[in-house]
């Protein structure tokens, strides 16, 4: 048998990448040819059934072995070339005990480079080179270079030199939702693990780089020499954590070694023996909030806003913050929001302190309890078009706001209400319509610490009812348009005060009652330009209790008892009006600038009548000999009030007018006239009594003028009222049924006047504001002529809105940009000369300014002066700095009852959130 040694050879790397070549060359043993030959013959003839593999018994041609083919794909610009790795096979099938060898690659290769691509296949290489990018699995990486070892199933990816010797195109590795950019890597595709050098990687919030990172599989990373960041300058971040060793589980954690906080690469003493940072796509993460320092005058030392973060779902979470000083005051709060898309959302906040000024023992010594309940709930019209429900509730102590311990809030501060209302509504589709609601309201007056409410408050409709329309549907004329309705409205209303919330004292008091009405009107046209309308409306009233008046002798004084059980009055009444619109336009001529004034008034006149209803009044002794008599009614001080003891006859007069004009526009090129609205409303009313008669009958009742108007392009609003008063008073300050004019005065008395005037103006478009701040929601101003909200250990909301760009290109153009700025603007007049004081009561003026002093500086400003108290009233000063990855504000209020000051400096992100110095002044 001749024995044959065969080498393949493949030589590629010197032949350009669109040519191939295979050279096969067969070498054979060195032996004697006179053997060669003696030992063919031999074995031909003796030998005939040995062979070196086993084959079948079929005799057939055994076909010559085909070559194994490599293919190589690239086209002539050396953009695309693809690798196909085929094993060998061959075209003859043998029972072998030897297994054939796997395959050296699991998967397809692509890749291309600009400047070559070299494939070795004695060495199993692939190198690329310039631009060049790989594609294999799961793995996309690009580099400067490349090389793949396909036999070891490892890839090495590097940066090159450019022209000048800097190093460029760093290598890009991305492994599923995992990106690298290192200097260097090297990565094993079979065990996943990858040694990469100085690697720079993003991990939400974070920036990562290491020296030397350790790649054990998909899920553990290793580094040496890391430090991480939020800066978006990775190179030169102007802080960073550095560590020497680092475990990195990405999107899980990252759990540090010995860590040292370097702020412009500076060490600071700020270390931890070690560290733990969760990372989470998760936008609601469960957590520990950390509390600030603080201390006070009165109370001690403090650990403020503490607590823990429960993310409970994606519908909704709960916050637990608390307080403590060390001179035993604490505070409580739950805060919670919920959200379901297109049904509902809301939040939820309880807050309670327990305050303790000074010590036991001291005479400033004090103890009290406070609470504030908020609760805002809002239901999507989609998710039930026929039923809604909704709450805005703010209820607690009234001296909360001023005495908390937490935050400042100023414009609570400053208002005297606190209401709440919740309801729920429902619409029946029957025929006619039925419309139901139920609320319950609470108003909270913070100065007398009295407190109305009701609970619950039941209103039902039903549709209006037109028992004359024909079949056409057509409502028009008198008959036709008669329509009737029927109202409900039950109330059960407390009045209390702040220390009998809630307390059986204050159900004992409570007034229960019902008001049905049934209204049946009509409106038609009379001759033609005039619109009339008229109603009679008949009303019923239950109540649950009454009241008996009578004098009390061993008192010695007029004594109402309470009469429980069921008891009702019924009453009704007549009214009908009468109104048209007069259109006025006094035109100027085209050429003018104003070339037309506009004037639309609209008068009516009103008609209402009330009979007397004596039959619900009794008679009482006012004194002990009975001879003096009065009379009431047992249903007085009823929450829907009582029936009229005398007729009322009433004449109404009503005239309201628009100005408008067109003026001609400034633009040339614009042909129409521009509009221009004067007054937006001018409005004249009054009533006259028919049924008033006698020397101290004052029939008619003072002319109510008020109008308001905008101005400078809509950015001034100015309203303005002023009462005046026809009658004569006397040198008690009486009215008199005597005019003013016939007394040596003025035709009219001014009594009262107020004007308002409300500036915005900025140098840009404001965005609009968030309407649930806290302020808002106990029915303050929107804007910040009161300050902003000062809360302790909380950032609160940044004036940097984000889209300032970090960066030296809007520092170096600072003084040739414009620095926005806005400014708010308040005045205040109020006048009184009911008993001929003629004084101004109110003058006050209020001011909000906030600018860019520069590009990372902001200041504001809220202050302003009370011209008859002479002084100035609530001011606040503002100051914040854009310090890239970090924020610093300072906010102080320099005078005043509310005086205090704010320092706050951390970390913008929510993830080193907690890295912060927040110090508070509380409340002089």
């Amino acid at each position: 048998m001749t024995i044959f040694a065969k080498k393949l050879s493949v030589h590629l790397t010197d032949q350009k990448t669109d040519h191939n070549f295979t050279k096969i060359v067969f070498k054979p043993l060195q032996t004697n040819l006179f053997n060669i030959v003696l030992l063919s013959f031999f074995l031909s003839l003796g030998c005939n059934q040995l062979y070196s593999q086993d084959i079948s018994k079929k005799r057939n041609a055994i076909p010559s072995k085909k070559q194994a083919e490599t293919t190589v794909a690239a086209n002539a610009n050396l953009n695309q070339t693809k690798l196909d790795l085929k094993k060998e096979t061959d075209t003859v099938k043998k029972i072998d005990s030897i297994k054939p060898k796997k395959a050296f690659l699991d998967g397809k290769v692509k890749y291309k480079a600009d400047k070559y691509a070299k494939i070795d296949q004695k060495k199993k290489l692939i190198t690329l080179y310039d631009k060049a990018e790989l594609y294999y699995q799961d793995v996309e990486l690009t580099a400067g270079i490349i090389v793949m070892d396909y036999e070891k199933n490892e890839v090495y990816a590097g940066r090159i030199k450019d022209s000048t010797g800097k190093y460029t195109q760093y290598p890009h590795f991305k492994q599923g939702t995992n990106e690298v950019e290192p200097d260097s890597i090297r990565f094993n595709f079979k065990s996943k693990k990858a040694l990469i050098w100085n690697s720079r990687s993003e991990q939400g919030e974070f920036r990562i780089k290491a020296a030397i990172t350790k790649k054990e599989n998909d899920s553990v990373y290793f580094l040496k020499g890391a430090r991480f960041t939020t800066s978006t300058n990775i190179e030169k971040p102007e802080y960073y954590f550095q560590t020497s060793k680092v475990k990195f589980i990405p999107g899980k954690k990252v759990i540090t070694g010995l860590t040292n906080l370097v702020i412009a690469d500076v060490p600071t003493p700020l270390a931890l023996p070690f560290a733990y940072f969760p990372l989470s796509k998760e936008t609601n993460i469960s957590g520990i909030i950390l509390p600030s320092y603080n201390d006070s005058n009165t109370r001690g030392f403090s650990l403020q806003n503490g607590g823990y973060y429960f993310a409970l779902s994606d519908n909704y979470d709960l916050t637990f913050l608390g307080d403590y000083y060390t001179n035993g005051s604490y505070g409580l709060r739950f805060e919670s929001s919920y959200a379901k898309r297109y049904a509902y959302r809301g939040n939820i906040n309880f807050r309670y302190e327990n305050l303790i000024t000074s010590e036991r023992g001291y005479p400033d010594y004090a103890k009290q309890k406070i609470y504030n309940i908020q609760w805002s709930h809002s239901r999507d019209s989609k998710a039930s078009p026929n039923s809604s429900f909704s709450a805005s509730v703010n209820l607690g102590s009234s001296k909360y706001f001023q005495q908390s311990i937490n935050q400042a809030n100023i414009g609570s501060n400053l208002n005297n209400t606190l209401s709440s209302s919740v309801s729920y509504s429902k619409t029946f589709n029957s025929v006619p319509q039925v419309r139901m609601s139920l609320s319950a309201t609470h108003s909270q007056n913070t100065q007398t610490q009295v407190i109305n409410m009701t609970l619950p408050t039941l209103q039902l409709s039903v549709d209006r009812i037109y028992p004359f329309v024909g079949k056409d549907g057509v409502k028009k004329g008198f008959f036709k348009n008669i329509n009737l309705q029927y109202n409900l409205n039950g109330r059960n209303s407390y009045t209390t005060t702040d220390t009998l919330f809630f307390k059986p004292e204050m159900f004992k008091d409570a007034q229960i009652g019902m008001q049905h009405s049934i209204p049946l009107s009509t409106n038609f046209k009379l001759f033609k330009y005039f619109s009339a309308s008229t109603s009679v409306n008949y009303e019923e009233v239950w109540y649950a209790k009454t009241i008996s008046r009578k004098y009390d002798t061993d008192l010695s004084e007029v004594v109402d008892k309470t009469v429980n059980g069921f008891d009702a009055y019924r009453t009704y009444s007549f009214s009908s009006s009468l109104g048209t619109t007069i259109y006025g336009t006094f035109n100027f001529g085209k050429d003018k600038k104003i070339q037309s004034i506009r004037h639309v008034m609209r008068p009516s006149v009103s008609y209402s009548y009330t009979p007397s209803f004596e039959k619900y009044y009794d008679t009482y002794a006012s004194d002990a000999t009975g001879t003096i008599t009065k009379q009431y009614t047992r249903f007085e001080g009823g929450i829907y009030g009582s029936p009229g003891l005398s007729n009322s006859n009433i004449v109404g007069f009503d005239l309201s007018n628009t100005f408008e004009a067109k003026v001609r526009d400034r633009d040339s090129t614009k042909v129409e006239p521009k509009k221009v609205m004067l007054l937006n409303n001018l409005n004249v009313s009054t009533s006259y009594n028919l049924n008033a008669d006698g020397v101290n009958s004052l029939a008619l009742a003072p002319f109510r003028v008020s109008g308001g108007t905008q101005l400078f392009q809509n950015k001034m609003n100015v309203n303005f009222a002023t009462t005046l008063d026809p009658y004569a008073i006397n040198n008690s300050g009486t009215r008199i049924n005597t005019f003013n004019i016939n007394n040596g005065g003025s035709l009219f008395r001014m009594t009262s006047a107020n004007m308002t005037l409300n500036y915005s103006i900025s140098s840009r478009e404001k965005d609009k504001k968030d309407k649930n701040t806290q302020g808002e929601r106990n029915g303050g101003r929107e804007d910040d002529l009161f300050g902003k909200n000062t809360v302790v250990n909380n950032s609160s909301k940044s004036q940097f809105d984000g889209s300032e760009d970090e960066g030296t290109d809007k520092i170096s153009k600072f003084f040739k940009s414009k620095l926005p700025w806005d400014m708010t603007f308040a005045y205040s007049l109020t006048y009184g000369n009911t008993n001929r004081e003629k004084e101004i009561t109110g003058n006050s003026i209020m001011i909000s300014a906030n600018a860019d002093l520069t590009p990372k500086w902001k200041m504001g400003v809220s202050t302003g002066y009370d011209f008859v108290q002479n002084g100035v009233t609530y001011t606040q000063l503002r100051f914040e700095r854009d310090l890239l990855s970090w924020r610093m504000d300072f906010n102080w209020t320099p005078f005043g009852t509310n005086a205090n000051w704010g320092f706050f400096i951390g970390i913008k992100s929510g993830v080193l959130s907690d890295i912060k110095w927040d110090k508070r002044s509380t409340t002089y």
